[in-house]
């Protein structure tokens, strides 16, 4: 089965595959794991300036990304594809991108459409009738949409098989079983005065579990408390399940 197949629509077609190159997601891509194209608006464009940008209705500072274009490279992008593989717009308005939302879409396989926005936003016709899910990264704002584009890229990617060194390594991240990941250690056993935990040099797998099992708890109360209130521990959770990560 072939890998997912992801397309942006992006300024920045040249330089958006510079964010995805390094580490796991970058050897994947040589490997031809999954399939990356980049698709610039202006070659959709009709005017000799390649407009892609204009003043917006009402006034205001900014500009705003002309929708036509837009829809000439969706229609474009399909008639390739031949699917229909979601327009995703990462975006301030849409819900909070999470873990199981990139899992879900993973679990799918066919990959996305995504677009990078820029300027002072997007024309809201084209929203509406062309884009299929709106997700945010957080309460920040970006120049533009490409460095949140390659973060969903590289989530996705690292979910696929044979991407990262380790089966195991997907499913034992931070939100994968509700909870934060549990603090690491390595080598040296001592580092200024401070000794790695015992329970981690016991060789006793069970407990070595179980701490880290309730060392993400703690982590997670401290720093993320609102995600106890859905977290359900169980069997396929309580151990295993706060592993490194990748």
């Amino acid at each position: 089965m072939p890998g997912p197949r992801f397309d942006v629509i992006t300024l920045f077609p040249d330089q958006f595959p510079n964010l995805i190159e390094l580490g796991v997601v970058g050897r994947a891509f040589k490997k031809q794991l999954f399939e990356l194209n980049c698709w610039n608006p202006r070659d959709f464009t009709e005017d000799p300036h390649r407009t892609v940008d204009d003043r917006p209705y009402g006034g205001g500072p900014g500009m705003v990304m002309l929708a036509e274009p837009l829809v000439r490279c969706v229609k474009a992008i399909r008639s390739e594809r031949g699917d229909q593989a979601p327009v995703v717009f990462l975006t301030p308005h849409g819900p909070l991108l999470q873990q199981a939302n990139i899992r879900a879409m993973s679990d799918q396989g066919t990959g996305a459409i995504l677009l990078c926005g820029r300027y002072e936003g997007v024309d809201q016709r084209f929203i509406d009738a062309y884009v299929d899910q709106t997700y945010c990264l957080g309460d920040f704002v970006l120049s533009g949409g490409e460095l949140a584009v390659a973060c969903f890229v590289d989530a996705w990617v690292r979910l696929l098989p044979d991407v990262l060194n380790h089966a195991l390594s997907a499913t034992q991240d931070s939100f994968e079983a509700g909870l934060l990941d549990c603090p690491h250690y390595t080598r040296p056993e001592v580092f200024e005065n401070k000794a790695v935990p015992d329970v981690l040099l016991s060789g006793n797998h069970a407990k070595i579990e179980s701490w880290r099992f309730e060392q993400a708890k703690a982590y997670t109360e401290r720093y993320r408390p609102e995600l106890l209130e859905s977290f359900a521990p169980d069997s396929t959770n309580q151990a295993g399940k706060t592993g490194k990560e990748v």
